[in-house]
């Protein structure tokens, strides 16, 4: 059983986190300085309990579709321009998708066999098409923020 307590792998410094964020800022107002009167987000958040309850429902639901769920995309995104989206019409969005692998073989309807009783694993985890993504997380007032 892992230790919870132990560090990711994945962590960066505070230095190289301000470096990035800064990189994204400067690229992002250089290609939007011109098309927008509005200051984007450069940062998304979620709750923890908005997290959980979304991995929860991934593995969940994820079995029940025949997937082991082994991992969440992160997508990047920019709501239309529709005013129906008030303050987030036009602004960059950060959505979330479920990843894995199919555990087991598709039945075919029409003759109601069973193709394979062997568990069989995409070579590729990919994003699994049958769970609906998360997106709606708060940018935060002011939007931009600096890391």
């Amino acid at each position: 059983m892992k230790n919870i307590s132990e560090k990711p792998s994945q962590l960066i410094t505070k230095e190289f986190a301000k470096q990035l964020n800064l990189n994204y800022t400067n690229k992002k107002a250089q290609l939007t300085a011109k098309s927008s009167d509005k200051e984007d987000a450069n940062a998304i958040w979620y709750s923890l309990e908005a997290l959980e309850a979304y991995i929860d429902y991934i593995k969940t639901h994820g079995a029940e579709s025949g997937y082991e769920v082994d991992g969440i995309r992160f997508y990047f995104g920019v709501y239309p321009d529709d005013e129906k989206l008030g303050e987030k019409a036009g602004l960059t969005t950060l959505f979330l998708s479920a990843t894995g692998k199919k555990t087991n073989m598709d039945t075919d309807d029409n003759t109601n066999q069973v193709q394979g009783f062997a568990a069989t694993k995409q070579a590729a985890s990919a994003d699994i098409q049958s769970l609906e993504p998360m997106n709606y997380g708060n940018i935060g007032r002011p939007p931009s923020l600096i890391y």
